[in-house]
């Protein structure tokens, strides 16, 4: 079978949702099919150019293509009779993020009725799927709730379990992945300034925006932290990341209201580390189990230092928290084969 797996891109950003799609297309043809990934250049500054993208994915002709496997906005508007939508996110700035004030839509009309049509659309495409997935029960339940559309959740399998075998914790919490204000790596530099002396933090990644990088080196600066944070910003080679978190004693992961449970949490659960988060980190949540597999802080510097503290002062529970999260995770049963397989029935 001729697999075509459909996404988004935004020029020289790459993420968690990149990698599912090279790793998705990478199992399709173990298993057998022949697959390529369709990314299709997306810019949602200004808000104002979203409808001509919408338009132009619609306008879209494909042949030659058996089946079609689709994951974001706007995506997952393309037409095809055998369309399997596995849903990363939608425009969530016409959705939950609008609601809560994250977003580049106005408030005026103008901005309603951009809002009115992104839904208009994603109903279209997604009444068009054959079969619905979402990544996780988060996702599920806001697809549900802004567009009234059910779905399956089929968590998004690891990629390279083999690399995080863990190791002998090294003393430091890792919060590794995209460099940006929705991750949230600028409040635990806030809560590094109130957390005991003996607390170690390296945050890794690729910044979004050059303005990302140097917030987070102003901060350190600011905070008078640089003897206990190490920033190593920038795109990782992918054993260099799996070291970072194979070494770490705790990884954190703040996102905001995030849709899945998170590759650097599920990464850190297959290496047997314990895990922190907040209460608002949405999908993180599924994994991240307060005072069983780690630590659920709120929001705030002071919370978090909590919890990070806490990562020093019981050796013992740290890891036993390290391995309830490896339990957890292996529980959910997220592989490759059989998720290849219900994606293509």
């Amino acid at each position: 079978m001729k697999v075509l797996v459909v996404t988004n891109m935004a020029p020289f950003i790459w993420g968690g949702a990149e990698e599912l799609a090279v790793h998705l297309q990478r199992n399709l043809v173990l298993a057998g099919h022949e697959a390529e990934v369709l990314r299709i250049p997306f810019q949602w500054e200004p808000a104002t150019r979203i409808p001509s993208q919408m338009m132009m994915v619609r306008a879209f002709e494909l042949w030659n293509v058996d089946h079609v496997i689709a994951l974001k906005f706007p995506a997952y508007l393309i037409r095809h009779p055998h369309k399997t939508l596995w849903l990363v996110h939608q425009y969530r700035q016409a959705f939950d993020l609008f609601d809560a004030g994250h977003t580049n839509l106005t408030a005026d009309s103008e901005g309603r009725t951009l809002r009115e049509m992104i839904r208009r659309a994603d109903n279209e495409g997604f009444s068009e799927s054959r079969r619905i997935f979402t990544i996780s029960e988060v996702t599920r339940r806001r697809l549900k709730k802004y567009n009234g559309f059910d779905s399956e959740v089929l968590l998004p399998p690891i990629n390279d379990p083999e690399l995080f075998a863990g190791g002998a914790p090294q003393g430091y919490i890792f919060a590794g992945g995209r460099i940006n204000d929705m991750k949230r790596q600028y409040l635990l530099l806030d809560a590094m300034a109130k957390a005991d002396r003996c607390v170690r933090l390296v945050i890794a990644g690729p910044p979004d925006a050059p303005n990302d990088r140097e917030q987070l080196i102003r901060r350190v600066e600011e905070l008078g932290l640089s003897d206990r944070v190490k920033l190593d910003l920038r795109f990782l080679p992918r054993a260099e990341y799996a070291n970072y978190i194979n070494d770490a004693t705790a990884v954190a992961y703040l996102p905001i209201d995030e849709d899945s449970l998170g590759y650097v949490s599920m990464e850190a659960a297959t290496a047997r580390k314990a895990l922190i988060s907040a209460t608002d980190s949405g999908g993180v949540l599924g994994l991240v189990k307060n005072a069983e597999t780690g630590w659920v802080a709120q929001p705030n510097a002071e919370s978090l230092a909590a919890a990070m503290n806490a990562v020093y002062e019981n050796d013992t529970k740290t890891l036993a928290f390290g391995m309830a999260a490896k339990d957890l995770w292996d529980s959910m049963e997220a592989n490759w084969p059989t998720t290849v397989e219900k994606l293509l029935r």
